[in-house]
């Protein structure tokens, strides 16, 4: 595939994703919205992975750096078994609403 060519697909692709049906499937599974402190534990996890950042540990120290409070109490710092606290709560949540409102096919 040429230069040319290749760029177009990826310019294809880029504006399909954009469309308001491609960001609605994107979060197809939620059974509800995320809360803002939801998404900005989201958004920190996905900056720190991106950084390549994997342990628990190193997560949780990661977490205190960007100021990202845990979400059931609001305040305090985060641990390697607080990460692993909050996520399997908020899981079970997310996994609860989903089975509560999910579409019918």
């Amino acid at each position: 595939m040429t230069t040319a060519a290749q760029d177009g697909f990826k310019d294809k692709i880029a504006a399909a994703q954009q469309t308001a049906e491609a960001r609605q499937r994107a979060h197809q599974s939620l059974g509800r919205p995320l809360s803002v402190a939801e998404e900005a534990l989201a958004d920190a996890l996905m900056q720190l992975y991106a950084d390549g950042v994997e342990t628990p540990e190193a997560i949780a120290e990661g977490l205190n750096r960007l100021a990202i409070a845990p979400l059931s109490s609001g305040t305090g710092s985060w641990t390697a078994e607080l990460l692993h606290d909050e996520l399997e709560t908020l899981n079970a949540d997310l996994d609860a609403a989903y089975q509560e409102n999910r579409q019918q096919s």
